[in-house]
């Protein structure tokens, strides 16, 4: 099947509450806090997959300790021209370049609010349009719609499938997004309460760089980093005829660039700010190797592609028996062990 018409399929099946079932805290062991939020487990779905807010409370069903719906902008967009998504089965990957396709903040914030009342931790993954002027504006824009009825907001800068969005990584960008975005969350604050506010990051960062963002994450009081988005760079091994198609690549061959990269945000941040690792998450070994980089969580979507939401439930199983083969009585005591 085509990807993006089996990725729809998969919304419509898990929508139609056909996917598996587990529960998301059978787990002791797997309990821990994120940012002030009480997480039944550690391993989360990663925006990109429920780009709308329509499936979250399927997507929790299959035994996700939280789910992080959008990228959503301002107004909705078409995003790039088909065929925008290429398996790279040969290699457990994936390359997109899809472009924030979404149907826009009014729907999401519409489905965001009808969940009020259920349990569960959802977040809201917020970017800038394509064309927009004034790109922190739709960063301040979408936080201040979801902020109600979202459990934290994540300000997604690192897609590389936005003509200069990256470029909102730099210094000087940067410290004008997070100072705006900094004093619009005080009013909401007052008004519906504290939320998280994550911000995520390319994996395509030297250390220098590194260094930087997470100084100006510090001062600016976000309360977690997400490492990382997709990355640009094609490793020499990659074997699928796809592998020189444009846009991010993720998945299994992602999983040692990012998880370097998160390496070097947990060195430069000293336990300072928590971080959530993704990139090649495909199975209880590698969630628990960036737990051990640095990550106090995990989050996955391309290894769904591959092995289907079933895939959650083993992955928390085996992460429990790896703790406790390794003495760890709760997943927050692996978190760093092997940072430096």
């Amino acid at each position: 099947m085509d990807p993006e018409a089996a990725h729809h399929a998969a919304l419509l099946g898990l929508r139609a509450r056909a996917g598996p079932r587990a529960r998301a805290d059978r787990w002791p062991r797997l309990r821990t806090k994120l940012a002030g939020l009480d997480l039944p487990n550690p391993v989360g779905m990663a925006a990109g997959f429920d780009k709308n807010c329509e499936a979250a409370d399927a997507l929790l069903a299959c035994g996700f300790g939280f789910v992080e719906c959008g990228t959503v902008t301002p107004l909705p967009q078409d995003g790039n021209p088909r065929p925008r998504i290429f398996r790279l089965s040969e290699d457990r990957a994936v390359i997109n370049r899809l472009g924030f396709n979404n149907k826009g903040l009014d729907a999401f914030a519409d489905r965001l609010a009808a969940r009020a009342n259920k349990s569960g931790i959802v977040g809201a993954n917020v970017g800038a349009n394509k064309d927009s002027v004034d790109r922190p504006a739709d960063y301040v824009l979408g936080m201040g719609r979801v902020w109600k009825h979202a459990s934290y907001v994540t300000a997604n800068i690192s897609s590389p499938n936005t003509p200069g969005l990256r470029g909102l990584q730099e210094r000087g960008a940067l410290e004008e997004l997070l100072g705006r975005l900094r004093e619009a969350r005080a009013p909401l604050t007052a008004s519906h309460g504290s939320r998280p506010l994550f911000l995520k990051v390319a994996p395509d960062l030297d250390e220098t760089a590194v260094g930087g963002i997470a100084e100006l994450a510090l001062t600016f009081g976000l309360d977690a980093l997400i490492v990382s988005n997709t990355t640009l760079q094609r490793p020499h091994h990659l074997t699928s005829d796809n592998r020189e198609e444009k846009g991010g690549l993720s998945g299994q061959p992602l999983f040692q660039i990012s998880t370097h990269v998160l390496r070097l945000f947990a060195e430069a941040l000293g336990g300072k700010l928590p971080l959530i690792g993704v990139g090649g998450v495909e199975n209880g070994l590698t969630a628990l190797a960036k737990i051990k980089a640095g990550a106090s969580a995990v989050q996955l979507y391309s290894s769904m592609v591959f092995e289907g939401p079933g895939l959650v439930a083993r992955m928390l199983d085996e992460l429990d028996g790896l703790l406790m083969a390794e003495g760890f009585d709760n997943v927050s005591e692996a978190v760093g062990v092997e940072r430096a």
